[in-house]
């Protein structure tokens, strides 16, 4: 016969698991250390001692631990006891916690130019994203670029097209076309310059601080053979040849750089006639053929919607930009950019100011949320469906749109459903006739 405590012990273990397991209804605090601040408090409802699943909160934000940020959320989730960066993970609240609605492994679509090499020059710095940051952009690169006030950037062509937007200051730009015609422009802020590929052209700065983004219509620009530095070409050209081309002597090449210097130091202009490209017999470019698109000049509209301006800029009213299409959006505090897609090309993205949300679908049920914030790029690719968001109640957000097409078009959720016969989208949606009668037929592009 077993001896008492030998019978007591097992049932004394079961009544003090029982009396541990969580009541329905019951409040748990858990916290990162084990003994520290708690990281969120959860209830939970039992059954056989096993939680059941939250329901998504709304709204989600305001259960997000901010300071100490964990990837705990309701009852999923645990503390990170190994490695991490807390100041990455603020940042990328939507992936450290991400929404309900998200599903499926979605790629990262989003790079930061603060995560890209910086290259420094005697005159200015530059940093590229190309399809080796962010290999879903393979139709689209970009350069974040600052020279100060008389350096050059070098003269040189590019076997794609150039596109580009003044974000500081002013700049000369000059170009020659193969009919030997010639230009030369200044560029304010805001100001957009499109040079097609092989078009010789060399960029001067006129303000003590300037900076611009460059987009080019190919996600490998910093690969060999894209970019012809003029340097760079006659340093690795004999010199009698040089001598022979130019009508010189081989002397007058003893000072050129041993190196293609990329931004280099030079002066301001001091007279409009320095400004001035030289008068060419072939004649000017100008006109309906000029490189520049005066947008600080013209302005961005309101759009409908009441919650921003958008303006477009391409082929249809810049003429020359056959190859990239371009809008400049600015969304006040709490205004959304409706949920729309666009039929014709990825859409890449550079943030300028601000912060935003924006939740990407790119069909069979697969969805990602992302946290964007100023110098971060992106690429929605092409049809996916979006909306993009400002977080932020004090703050405008503005970003640019490029797509590589020569016009930039979206078709709205929303209109769509407006247009469509109400039964079919009442019987699709299991929603009221009356719902979808009370859609809006035209766009509301940016809503308050």
């Amino acid at each position: 016969m077993k001896p008492l405590a030998a019978i007591l012990l097992p049932l004394l273990l079961l009544q003090s698991l029982v009396l541990a397991a969580p009541h329905a209804g019951e409040t748990i605090t858990t916290s990162s250390d084990g003994g520290g601040g708690p990281l969120a408090e959860r209830t939970v409802t039992t059954k056989h001692l096993r939680p059941e699943r939250d329901e998504e909160p709304a709204p989600l934000l305001a259960r997000r631990n901010t300071e100490n940020p964990q990837p705990v959320f309701g009852n999923k989730g645990a503390p990170i006891l190994g490695g991490t960066n807390p100041e990455i993970d603020r940042q990328e609240k939507h992936g450290f916690v991400a929404p309900g609605t998200d599903n499926g492994p979605v790629r990262n679509l989003k790079w930061s130019f603060s995560h890209s090499k910086m290259r420094l020059f005697d005159g200015g710095w530059a940093r590229s994203q190309t399809v080796q940051d962010l290999p879903p952009s393979k139709e689209i690169s970009a350069v974040q670029q600052h020279i100060v006030g008389g350096a050059v950037r070098e003269l040189h062509w590019h076997k794609v097209a150039e596109w580009g937007i003044v974000f500081n200051g002013s700049i000369l730009l000059s170009a020659v076309d193969e009919n030997g015609k010639n230009t030369a422009f200044t560029a304010n802020q805001w100001d957009i310059w499109y040079f097609p590929k092989g078009i010789a052209h060399a960029v001067q700065g006129l303000a003590p601080q300037s900076e611009f983004l460059l987009v080019f219509d190919d996600g490998d620009f910093d690969a060999a053979g894209v970019t012809f530095n003029i340097v760079d070409w006659l340093i690795h050209t004999p010199r009698d040849v040089l001598a022979r081309n130019f009508g010189v002597p081989e002397a007058a090449f003893d000072g050129l750089a041993q190196k293609t210097p990329f931004i280099l130091p030079g002066r301001v202009p001091e007279t409009e006639e320095g400004k001035r490209a030289p008068e060419s017999p072939n004649g000017e470019i100008a006109g309906a053929g000029g490189f520049l698109y005066p947008l600080g000049t013209i302005g961005q509209p309101e759009v409908p919607g009441g919650g921003g301006t958008l303006a477009v800029i391409d082929s249809r009213n810049f003429p020359i930009a056959k190859t990239i299409a371009a809008t400049v959006v600015t969304v006040r505090p709490g205004g959304l950019r409706e949920l729309h897609w666009h039929p014709n090309a990825d859409e890449w993205l550079y943030f300028h100011a601000g912060h935003a949300r924006a939740t990407v679908f790119v069909g069979s049920g697969l969805a990602r949320t992302f946290d964007f914030s100023a110098g971060d790029t992106a690429v929605f690719p092409d049809n996916s469906g979006h909306y993009i968001e400002n977080v932020s109640a004090t703050e405008d957000l503005v970003w640019i749109e490029i797509y590589r097409s020569d016009r930039a078009v979206d078709i709205s959720l929303t209109q769509w459903l407006a247009l469509t016969p109400p039964d079919i989208v009442a019987q699709s949606l299991n929603v009221s006739r009356e719902f979808v009668e009370k859609l809006s037929r035209e766009k509301k592009i940016i809503l308050k």
